[in-house]
């Protein structure tokens, strides 16, 4: 590799945190692949917050949540009618979920609460029992606990102060399946597993490992992100146990060359497949200032003459020495440009500049993904 200047590309080194990915590895396919119809449904629900500190809703500004406490109070056996309400310790909230594949009733399940209205604060509330609705409108499960806000905040006279977000939390634990979803392997003849990141290579290793290790054409590539599985021909006594012998096989996926860059923190990741052809860069700061110094200039004495204030600016442009051209041979490896680069100081903002433009001008081989 061959440097003409030093001061350019190091943004590869001093940003990026890379961890090479050795051809040699072998995952599992659990780690790779979906099974199809094994999933989660989300869950969701309506419910009231009790127990706050002085930190829940304005009824005056949050009526449903009057009409929610009401609605309960009732059901209790408590006559409301008519009763003006203006507590401070209660907060309406809508609590969700998620059901996982194959939760059975009485089982528990994980729900985070968040408030709808004015309330400052759910630190310390107490959920009322809530039913969880799936999107076909049936109840799956019910959520009820002492809720774990993410943050706290703090009020005086003249000065609020707010950690995290102490209008969100979870119960963990909290909610109790009292529903659950059909759905069973025994009737299942054929099944298909989905790539989380489809690849022809990849998926043709996956089918290629099963076959191997059933000792029969059990699996068939049929798209880069789908596998289809015979299970009768695996031999097996059930789907289950083919599929948990399945998911223990180990193959070698394959990667993209892929650089991902987030522009909020700076943050620069680079595959080990990254490759950057023969390319000279230049890169260098221009920094332009201008100053206003208006001059008064009063009239001689005695005179009808006024006050006329006379423009005066200046103006200066500077460039930052030490900046050139950089040349990078052909073909040059991610390793090899952090080896030749590693200690220069390029700011994140340029270093990510220099990025796209090197992919603008055709240099980069690799998926330039912007975050």
């Amino acid at each position: 590799m061959k440097w003409l200047v030093t001061g350019v590309l190091v943004f590869v080194a001093q940003l990026c945190i890379c961890v090479p990915y050795a051809a040699a590895d072998r995952i599992r396919i659990k780690d790779l692949v979906e099974i199809d119809g094994v999933r989660g449904n989300d869950l969701v629900g309506y419910g009231l917050v009790v127990g706050l500190n002085g930190t829940g809703d304005g009824l005056r500004n949050a009526p449903f949540t009057e009409e929610m406490m009401s609605n309960i109070l009732e059901r209790l056996g408590v006559n409301v009618t008519g009763e003006q309400f203006r507590p401070k310790n209660v907060a309406a909230v809508f609590v969700t979920a998620t059901l996982p594949a194959f939760a059975r009733a009485g089982g528990k399940i994980d729900v985070t609460v968040s408030a709808i209205g004015d309330a400052k604060s759910l630190l310390g509330g107490t959920l009322i029992m809530t039913p969880l609705n799936a999107a076909d409108g049936q109840i799956y499960a019910v959520a009820q606990g002492t809720i774990i806000a993410g943050g706290v905040s703090a009020e005086g006279d003249a000065a609020t102060v707010v950690k995290g977000v102490p209008t969100s939390g979870s119960i963990p634990a909290g909610g109790r399946v009292e529903r659950e979803v059909d759905f069973t392997f025994e009737n299942l003849s054929v099944l298909r597993i989905a790539l989380r990141e489809p690849d022809f290579t990849t998926a043709a290793r996956i089918e290629g490992a099963i076959n191997s290790n059933f000792g029969r054409r059990i699996a068939l590539m049929t798209d880069p992100g789908t596998v289809r599985l015979n299970l009768e021909a695996s031999g097996m006594a059930s789907v289950a146990h083919a599929l948990g012998r399945i998911e223990n096989i180990y193959v070698e996926p394959e990667r993209k060359a892929r650089v991902v860059v987030d522009q909020r923190s700076g943050t620069i990741v680079m595959g080990e497949d990254v490759r950057i052809s023969r390319v000279a860069v230049a890169q260098g700061n221009l920094t332009l200032r201008i100053q206003e110094k208006p001059l008064a200039v009063q009239p001689n004495p005695f005179s009808d003459g006024q006050t006329v204030v006379v423009p005066r600016s200046t103006a200066e442009l500077d460039e930052e020495e030490g900046t050139g051209l950089a040349e990078i041979s052909g073909s040059t490896s991610l390793s090899e440009v952090i080896h030749g680069l590693n200690a220069l100081g390029v700011p994140p903002r340029d270093m990510i500049d220099i990025l796209k433009t090197i992919k603008a001008a055709g240099a980069l081989h690799a998926e330039f993904v912007v975050r």
